[in-house]
Order: C-alpha cells, then structure tokens, then sequence
C-alpha cells in the first residue's frame, strides 16, 4: 500500500497549526490510508515547536523537523521532503488559504501515474494589488524563465518519491524549489482550485523576500540578463556613434560649436548608472556562483521528533 507524506513549512504559525490539523483530519486524513505530516519548523520565534509537539501526541502519524535557525520557505520544504518516508509527499501551507481536499485529487492524479501534481491557483480572493504583483511575477517566469509556469501560479504541489531524489540531488541554494520541481519534468498535471484570503495570523512573506524570490527565479534558471546586458550595450554604441557622426557632419557643414557640460554630464551619468546596473547583475551570478562552491547546506536539522524517536 502507498504511502503519501505531508511537508508543511512552519514560521509563525503557532496560532493555526491546530486549526490546520482539524481541517485535514476532518477532509482528507482518514481518506487517504496510510499517511504522514511533516511539520517543519523553520526557525519560528512563537510556540510553533511546542503547538507541533502536542499535535505530535495526538496522532502518532506526525513528525516534528526542527531546523537550526531560519533559512526560508524553500530550504524547510526541502527539509521536510529529505525526512519524509512516504511514496510521495504533498507540500501545505499552514496559512490555511488552500482547500486541504485538494490533496486528495493531487493523490488521486499520482496514483493514475502523474509523478509531478501541481495545484494551480485558478482564482485569488486576495487583495487586488497583491494579486496584481503575483501575477507580474508569474509573467515574467514564463517570459524569462519557464513558458509552462501556469498563468495562476503554483505553491503546492505532489511529487513523487523519484522527483525527491532528484532535488536532494540538485541541492541547490538561492533558487526556488517551484521552478526546480517543474525543471525535472517527469509525467505533469495540474489540479485547479481557489485560494481564499488570509484571515488569521499575519503573513511574515516580506517585500525582501518577494524580491529575493524573484531574483532567485530569474538568475538561476534564466541567462536573459545576460543577454539584454549585450544587447543594451550593442544598442547604446550604434546610439553613440549615430550622435558621433551627426554632431560632426553638423560642426563641418553648419559650423555649430560642440558644446554643453550639463548635456554631457547627464549622457556620463546615465551611462555610468547602466554600467553600475550590469556589474551588478554580473556580481549577482557570481556571488551565486562562490555561494554554491562554499558547499554549504541549504539547511541544518537540528531536532527531528516522532513516535519511534527523538535526534
């Protein structure tokens, strides 16, 4: 019989955690058969660690991942899936946005022989300029990175015990386990359904976390930056040297002098600021790439708990 794991990242969640339990225990959890939920904590400040113990103690299916400190979303999920034990594992939020019955369609879809099962957001009943930035970030990865990244987006999703094995391979830093997840490609479906708004507890998914999202995706699955920095650059000297010839043609054929500090400066400064621009995409690739040759975990378990044990 299979086994199916549920990895659910925790970072301040202490104040849904229980309410997360009884709604899949309610819906799904005595469907499913045999079964586990991974909570792993990632670095939470609140009571999250003793909130996952005590749920711990009334079903002898959970386990309870400690991590050392906090090293985002994606190293605990990565986290949870390297302690998991089942034939496939399910990613939840703990947020308590998304359906929990949608895993039993996403099991169900693994079990037809799909071995990747992403849950695709056909609808958010979120605030509306939240829901215009994601979107924005969903375009760009399809235009910059992965044409198949669905138009809704995807958090959640089913992958199966050969896909783990591939991303603990990878092993990984600064990137986004999403894009990863759908990079290994494997027999794909998509399971639809509406996110509601968040209406307990307060998001900790910071603007500097959006944007280190963001440049992740972009930088460590797309060379575009690259690109458009050769392309700028090619652009700009043809400019250069149209202006060149023209300010020359018009100095020996009018007699206009060949003038202007304040013209010059501002071409300088605009220049020097596109420069500061490319060095810096160039220095975020290579930062990324002394990152990954320090060969340093993606995360540290400092505790696992369950019924058999105690690390």
């Amino acid at each position: 019989m299979s086994k199916i794991s549920i990895v659910v990242p925790v970072y301040y969640n202490a104040d849904t955690l229980e309410l997360l339990y009884d709604d899949m225990k309610a819906k799904i959890l005595d469907k499913l058969g045999d079964y586990e939920i991974v909570f792993v904590d990632d670095g939470s400040g609140d009571d999250s660690w003793k909130v996952m113990n005590q749920l711990r103690e009334r079903d002898k299916n959970i386990r309870c991942v400690k991590l050392s400190k906090n090293y985002g979303e994606h190293a605990a999920i990565l986290a949870g899936l390297s302690a998991c034990t089942g034939d496939c594992a399910v990613t939840k939020q703990a947020d308590l946005q998304e359906d929990s019955s949608i895993i039993l369609e996403m099991y169900e879809s693994w079990k037809r022989g799909n071995k990747v099962v992403l849950a695709v957001r056909k609808e958010r009943r979120e605030n509306k300029i939240k829901v215009f930035f994601a979107n924005m970030y969903y375009a760009l990865v399809r235009r910059m990175v992965n044409k198949n990244m669905p138009t809704g987006g995807c958090d959640c999703y089913l992958i199966d015990r050969k896909v783990i094995e591939v991303l603990e391979r990878l092993d990984e830093k600064n990137s986004s386990l999403t894009l990863q997840v759908m990079w290994v490609g494997f027999q794909t479906d998509m399971i639809y359904f509406v996110r509601q708004d968040r209406e307990i507890g307060k998001s900790r998914w910071t603007l500097s976390k959006k944007v280190k999202l963001v440049a992740d995706s972009i930088f460590s699955f797309s060379y575009m930056p690259l690109r458009l920095m050769m392309g700028l650059g090619i652009l700009f000297d043809i400019a250069a040297l149209i202006l060149f010839v023209s300010v020359l043609v018009e100095k020996f054929t009018v007699g206009t002098p060949i003038q202007g500090w304040a013209s010059i400066m501002c071409v300088l400064l605009f220049g020097f600021g596109i420069l500061m621009l490319m060095l810096g995409i160039i220095g975020e690739y290579i930062w990324r790439a002394l990152d990954a040759a320090r060969n340093r975990p993606a995360y540290i378990i400092d505790e696992i708990r369950d019924e058999d044990s105690t690390k």
